[in-house]
């Protein structure tokens, strides 16, 4: 439910009247003239300053913003400029004429999606990848390619997405440019080639060659261009001709193999002009068989203006890809073909609270048109909703618009009962497009309101933070009553925390969870309980006697009759089982529910007038406390799977750690460069586990943790545990 495979085909169209005729008339941007395009990156590779530049250089805002003072326009949540980190993924648009190409001088819409780069928010990659066309990958010219880089490429595979990369902070000391080309062909297995190169390095890192046009950038850091507004066309570099003539070379061999014509005209020795090169290397992306390479400084301002040229010479316009396939209501597949004149069908890929106009879903349109007021299908609840308003995003700021075209990506005001995911669509076609899928939650604390009115808060906050973020799970531990809260990582948890004291007032205490221990019993043993009460008149009389055994593992609790005789009268097993059972809620070593164990009432006895349910109910309870006592009870504590995803060089500190942790090592495998650990791991140690193999990975490792069983808490570790329960054996 995918893309559908289609063969490569290169839009060039730079007449407004010759373009597409799915295209509406009033349309302010033609669909050829369009790029849907995300920044992505590992944390700290400079994406937020790169968008931040792109939207200077095109006018969007005309003061460029820092990281490190916190006027950013994508990074506007509190959390993100106090940590100067991406946290949610902010959607903006911008225009921006081509200096070159085709299209020089036609200005083309950009909409532009800014993703955060830490590892706990890859749900927002993910869903921000779904429905975009193109990618620009920032990586470090320092630093290379680094973990986060492997996962959001990873990510862009799975979701066909062409992209270019840009090689950021070329200025600062260590950058090496051919390194990080180099390691994105080892580690991403890239087809990565330099559209341009670099003229000098770190600090004297002062210009580009630009090895399609055969022509350099000079960055003129005079004081009348202190923005890097003009940089100033020259020739080649003497000391570079040989050099831009080898990259140039190897530039034209990688397009041969997705250009006929320019591959016959290199064989045969001919002249290849720029346009050819340009067309070649565009179709070249666009079959994500290649990636482009550009390198830059986006905090010096060095190479941003030739990034967004190459953003719209070299990535794909909504045309230029496949359409979007999904299923009908049979289960049949349907295309979702862009043009304006069809049906309407997109994606709602993100949710947000707005404190100022509710709910926005963020919406891909696929196909069709929507106009403001329109009622919308969505197929996963059969409910028809009317959209209220549409707006295009500015980041935190809104533009009020009154259609969306095929190819937009806007937000929908009205719209209550949707999901991240959902389809909406005409009412008369019924499709469902394929939904981002989201990793499973790894961590997880408990959450406990400080008051009566934030408890009623806390539930309404938790409600819109789960139904914006689909990796965020809420539960109740059956066992605690705690309120449990399970993500992606400490971070994402801390922000969920600090997200609900400001925006919801909620004031709530955090926790790591109590673990859910379980108590059985090693032998077999027989025991009464007695409940006889008199204070005059009517007394209480019950009188009960069991039979315990072990019962075969995951079976549960069994209660068996086996009276005979009348010992006790039928009208009194039902209350006696009741009190075995709720005997078995509160165990005698720790007081944790009894697991795996066969009662058997074998007799009792009981009084004419002072036989009751209350007294044969409370000898049910004491007769099984007593068994218990007796049958050499212990203490289970629950087991997790574990396995662990780690390079090679890093398996032998990690079963170290697991082997600390009480885990035993069931098995390794080395699968493409990395060694794939399994092995079970005592819950009560886990806490905190996905942080540490990160740590003791560089971050490169990841873990996937699953309930597996129970087990017998080593006697050492017992009576610290006794002690430090919450809960306490009944009272007998």
């Amino acid at each position: 439910m995918s893309a559908a495979a289609a063969p490569i085909k290169i839009t060039v169209v730079t007449d407004k009247a010759k373009v597409s005729p799915v295209n509406h008339k009033d349309r302010p941007f033609p669909l050829e003239w369009t790029r849907n395009i995300g920044i992505a990156a590992h944390i700290d590779a400079g994406k937020t300053t790169t968008t931040e530049r792109i939207l200077f250089y095109s006018g969007a805002v005309h003061k460029m913003g820092d990281v490190h003072e916190g006027n950013t326009v994508t990074d506007w949540m509190e959390q993100e400029r106090e940590r100067g980190i991406t946290i949610t993924a902010a959607a903006i648009s911008c225009a921006w004429n081509a200096s070159w190409g085709p299209w020089k001088g036609i200005k083309q819409r950009i909409n532009i999606i800014d993703t955060p780069g830490h590892v706990d928010f890859t749900a927002e990659v993910e869903r921000s990848l779904r429905v975009l066309d193109g990618a620009v990958a920032v990586f470090c010219a320092v630093a290379g390619v680094q973990p986060q880089s492997e996962t959001v490429w990873r990510q862009a595979n799975k979701y066909k997405v062409p992209r270019v990369a840009f090689i950021n902070k070329m200025d600062r000391t260590g950058a090496d440019f051919f390194r990080a080309v180099s390691e994105m062909r080892e580690k991403l297995k890239a087809n990565a080639h330099p559209i341009f190169l670099p003229i000098g390095k770190e600090e004297g890192f002062s210009g580009l060659v630009d090895l399609v046009q055969n022509v350099a950038y000079s960055f003129d850091e005079s004081p009348d261009d202190q923005l890097g507004l003009n940089p100033v066309t020259i020739p080649i570099p003497e000391n570079m001709v040989s050099q831009a003539k080898e990259y140039r070379d190897k530039l034209i061999e990688a397009v041969c193999d997705f250009d006929d014509v320019i591959a016959e005209k290199y064989l045969n020795g001919e002249e290849i002009s720029v346009e050819e090169l340009l067309l070649g290397v565009r179709k070249a992306t666009i079959s994500l068989q290649f990636t482009g390479v550009i390198p830059g400084s986006a905090y010096k301002k060095k190479g941003v203006q030739r990034l967004l040229d190459c953003v719209v010479n070299f990535l794909p316009s909504p045309i230029d890809v496949p359409p979007m396939v999904g299923l009908d209501v049979d289960g049949k597949e349907v295309s979702a073909i862009v043009d304006d004149k069809a049906k309407m069908a997109g994606l709602a890929f993100k949710l947000w609270n707005d404190p100022f106009v509710g709910r926005l879903v963020f919406f891909r349109v696929y196909t069709g048109k929507l106009p403001r007021g329109m009622p919308v299908y969505n197929p996963r609840t059969r409910r028809t909703e009317r959209v209220s308003r549409l707006v295009l995003m500015r980041a935190i700021e809104r533009e009020e618009i009154d259609l969306a075209y095929s190819g937009d990506i806007c937000a929908v005001v009205g719209v209550k009962d949707v999901i991240t995911g959902d389809t909406l669509c005409d009412e008369d076609f019924d499709i469902r497009l394929e939904p981002p899928s989201f990793p499973e939650p790894v961590i997880s604390m408990s959450i406990e309101p400080n008051s009566k009115a934030d408890q009623e808060k806390m539930g309404m906050a938790l409600q819109r933070l789960v139904a914006e973020d689909p990796t965020l799970r809420v539960k109740t531990d059956q066992d605690t009553g705690q309120t449990i809260l399970a993500g992606m990582g400490e971070l994402h948890l801390d922000i969920i925390r600090d997200r609900m004291k400001r925006e919801f007032k909620v004031e709530a205490t955090a926790g790591k969870p109590q673990i859910a221990y379980r108590e059985t019993v090693l032998k077999a043993s027989e025991a009464e309980g007695k409940f006889i009460r008199q204070s005059g008149g009517k007394g209480q009389y019950g009188h009960v006697v069991v039979k315990l055994e072990p019962n075969v593992k995951g079976k549960g609790v069994e209660v068996i009759n086996e009276t005979v005789g009348g010992s006790i009268p039928k009208e009194f097993i039902k209350p006696a089982t009741d009190g075995i059972y709720e005997g078995t809620n509160n165990g005698v070593v720790a007081g944790y529910p009894v697991v795996d164990v066969i009662v058997r009432i074998v007799d009792g006895s009981f009084h004419e007038v002072d036989s009751s349910e209350l007294a044969f109910k409370m000898a049910g309870i004491f007769a099984f406390k007593e068994a218990m006592k007796k049958a050499n009870p212990i203490l289970l504590e629950p087991i997790m799977g574990v396995e662990v995803t780690t390079p090679e060089e890093y398996q032998g500190d990690l079963m170290g750690d697991i082997n600390r942790r009480r885990g035993q090592i069931q098995g390794m495998e080395n699968k493409v460069g990395a060694c794939i650990i399994t092995a079970f791991v005592p819950l009560e140690l886990l806490f905190g586990y996905v942080t540490d193999i990160r740590s003791l990975s560089k971050g490169r490792a990841s873990a996937g943790i699953t309930p597996s069983h129970f087990e017998q808490v080593p006697n050492s570790l017992l009576a610290k545990i006794v002690e430090t329960s919450s809960k306490a054996p009944a009272r007998t």
